[in-house]
């Protein structure tokens, strides 16, 4: 399976990064590929526009003989697709994908989801919307998994430092196998696929909103915030540096300017 999941993934990247080229109507993504030391690599795929200030859509596809995290030893195969925006305008939000697929010796498991992130400037409906986007893209796979995967974002992303969620949630799972790997599957390319559909909206409505130079500080002080729990907290980042992973890839996610 694993050609069957890296095509998807590159697929997804595509399909992701021509929506976002759209949006942002001039600049292009740059990619640069990178190989990893033990076998594998992948690709970068930044866009720094008037739109998007950055945004980065990375794949990688790596195995190994040491798996660098407590979930099992020995030879391990990771690929996914990780993404993070930071916008131009503080009204618009920051939002962050991920999807990936782990083989060890032992097992094998699908993780990911996707969360959003206010810049100082909060708006019910975005929120509103992009989680039912996301209750609606789990509910065929069954009643409780919104509520499960939500509730796991709501602690996964919270700063203890800070004593607060780090945005409005979303979704997030992680070591998930039911014993139904077509239903894992499926389950997990729907939500790579419904990304778009939950944050474009969003977007489209935000990203021409006057803004004032009060609200741009709003924005760099909550950036400074994201930073802080991305290179803290986040399992990702501790899994690509812990695995020998490309440090310009792991760090894409690092906003481009931030104040404290």
């Amino acid at each position: 399976m694993r050609d069957t999941i890296t095509s998807f993934l590159k697929e997804l990247r595509d399909q992701i990064i021509l929506e976002f080229e759209t949006l942002e109507g001039g600049a292009s993504f740059e990619r640069k590929l990178w190989e990893h030391h033990t076998g594998g690599g992948g690709e970068i795929s930044l866009l720094r526009g008037k739109t998007f200030e950055k945004a980065a859509v990375n794949w990688s596809g790596v195995k190994g003989n040491n798996f660098p995290m407590q979930d099992g030893s020995g030879p391990f195969f990771a690929t996914g697709v990780s993404l993070i925006t930071h916008m131009h305008n503080p009204h618009a939000p920051t939002v962050h994908m991920n999807i990936r697929y782990i083989e060890t010796e032992e097992k094998f498991w699908f993780g990911g989801g996707y969360d959003l992130t206010p810049m100082g400037i909060f708006y019910e409906e975005d929120k509103e919307h992009f989680h039912q986007t996301a209750k609606n893209a789990l509910l065929p796979f069954g009643e409780n998994l919104y509520h499960d995967f939500s509730q796991n974002a709501a602690a996964y992303f919270y700063i203890p430092h800070r004593k607060k969620e780090r945005g409005v949630g979303g979704i997030f799972f992680d070591h998930f196998n039911s014993g139904n790997f077509e239903k894992d599957f499926s389950m997990w390319q729907t939500i790579g696929k419904t990304f778009t559909d939950a944050i474009l909206p969003i977007y489209k409505r935000r990203v021409h909103t006057p803004f004032s130079e009060e609200e741009k500080e709003l924005q760099l002080n909550a950036r400074a915030h994201y930073a802080e729990f991305n290179l803290l907290y986040d399992r990702g980042t501790k899994f690509g540096f812990l695995s020998g992973g490309n440090p310009e890839a792991i760090l894409c996610s690092m906003p481009p300017l931030a104040k404290w």
